[in-house]
């Protein structure tokens, strides 16, 4: 039994970043627990109103396959989701897995955490703005996947899903490009690649 993976959740958390990811894991059987800053409701950027299942101080990284960190207007407006990026230090350093997206990723450019990792994000010049020192590590793609940290940008769910997918092993390779392609291109001959692997 796989153990579960911890979707982040906060104020003003980008609804449309996890959905892909969070979705396709459930379907394979992954357990998707919310954690937040507490256990006090908090509301997305479209208004849904979430109650976490686990407040912050109750993770631990060997607890969980993953950690997935969303993009929200709060990453860029103070020190208020710091110790969600600590957090992803801390799960790094233990060897379990962490997806950034969005916003995410520059709350982890200040944690220090992209410096020595390939990585990518809305544009450079967002995650340069922090004052971070991996620049010569950025990579124009949509999503990066380096020593168990997935990056992307804020229009690619699909690729950042993509990414955890296989950083996960949820499916062998085929599958997870035959999915890629069918939510991000809408390859209809993807589809009967997805239902011979059993994965619709």
């Amino acid at each position: 039994m796989s153990k579960p993976v911890y979707l982040a959740v906060y104020n003003t958390l980008a609804d449309w970043e996890p959905g892909h990811a969070t979705a396709q894991l459930a379907r394979a059987g992954y357990e998707i627990r919310t954690v937040g800053p507490t256990r006090e409701p908090v509301t997305t950027v479209g208004g849904l109103r979430i109650q976490p299942d686990l407040a912050l101080d109750d993770v631990r990284p060997s607890d969980a396959s993953l950690l997935i960190l969303t993009g929200a207007d709060l990453w860029d407006a103070g020190d208020e989701l710091a110790p969600f990026a600590r957090t992803a230090r801390a799960f790094l350093d233990a060897g379990t897995p962490v997806a950034a997206i969005c916003g995410a990723t520059a709350g982890l450019a200040r944690e220090g955490l992209l410096d020595d990792r390939d990585h990518t994000s809305a544009v450079s010049f967002y995650l340069a703005a922090t004052g971070y020192g991996g620049g010569e590590r950025y990579v124009e793609a949509d999503a990066v996947t380096d020593r168990g940290l997935v990056t992307a940008g804020p229009t690619e769910p699909v690729a950042f899903a993509r990414e955890i997918l296989r950083l996960l092993k949820v499916y062998d390779d085929e599958a997870v490009d035959a999915w890629y392609r069918l939510f991000h291109d809408s390859d209809a001959e993807a589809y009967a690649v997805l239902e011979k692997a059993g994965v619709l």
